[in-house]
């Protein structure tokens, strides 16, 4: 209990890499669509080719303080990542989630995104658990090309 309550704090503020990448100061293309309230991009790090998150545009780390608005525009840009992916790739299934809080998973807990992850039957080996690597068959930038009409 010690160890946890010692570890129970975000880590130290940081410049937010979603927040810089939404204004243009990353080096990485990786905007699938944008609006007013939510944006969609590629994962930097992806679980699976394809892998998108959803966000909204203003820098909030609380699901409780998400507006109505912000709510429908994150909901209204998952369906249409499932529909792009679906038009793209033909996952056989989805993943679609939110790791609320440092402790809950969230590597970037002061900026919520949900995971859109497409699955494929057989798409995960043996290489995340002995080889501690994952293996993509499509890089970040292929799958941009590939989505990114879809978002047009």
């Amino acid at each position: 209990m010690e160890y946890i309550q010692a570890n129970k704090d975000e880590p130290a503020d940081r410049d937010c890499v979603f927040c810089a990448l939404l204004a243009g100061t990353s080096d990485e293309e990786r905007i699938l669509a944008r609006d007013e309230h939510a944006f969609v991009t590629l994962a930097k790090f992806p679980y699976n080719p394809g892998h998108l998150l959803v966000l909204p545009t203003r820098h909030v780390g609380d699901f409780a303080e998400l507006t109505t608005e912000e709510n429908a525009a994150i909901s209204a840009f998952e369906q249409r990542c499932v529909e792009a992916l679906r038009e793209a790739s033909e996952p056989h299934g989805f993943n679609i989630g939110l790791n609320l809080g440092h402790v809950a998973g969230a590597g970037i807990p002061e900026h919520l995104h949900w995971h859109v992850v497409p699955r494929w039957g057989g798409d995960t080996n043996f290489m995340p658990v002995v080889g501690e690597t994952r293996v993509l068959p499509e890089l970040v930038a292929d799958s941009y090309r590939k989505l990114q009409p879809f978002f047009a």
